[in-house]
């Protein structure tokens, strides 16, 4: 739960705290895509552009239900998956060699 901060020294605190647990759980999914990498059949699975747009609706109405923008969790949702892509593409190139 957000904190009232009474300086921007503790806004700064309170954001390296939350960037620090939000790249944590970047790291478990990085786990997953890993994992997900052996199931998929070609790259064209690998890239899955109906199950991107899945995770996008579904994350935009995260962000409604949780009070976020959910313009920015689309934008950074996008990102994500798109690196998380090319993770995936080279896990998976190497699996099939």
């Amino acid at each position: 739960m957000a904190v009232n901060c009474e300086s921007l020294e503790h806004v700064r605190e309170q954001i390296d705290g939350l960037d620090r647990q939000i790249i944590s759980l970047l790291a478990e999914r990085g786990v997953y895509v890993s994992q997900a990498a052996r199931f998929k059949k070609d790259s064209n699975a690998v890239r899955a552009p109906q199950r991107v747009e899945q995770v996008i609706n579904k994350v935009r109405g995260l962000a409604d239900e949780l009070g976020a923008n959910p313009e920015v969790a689309e934008a950074v949702y996008r990102a994500m998956i798109a690196g998380f892509i090319q993770q995936e593409l080279a896990e998976h190139s190497a699996l099939t060699r």
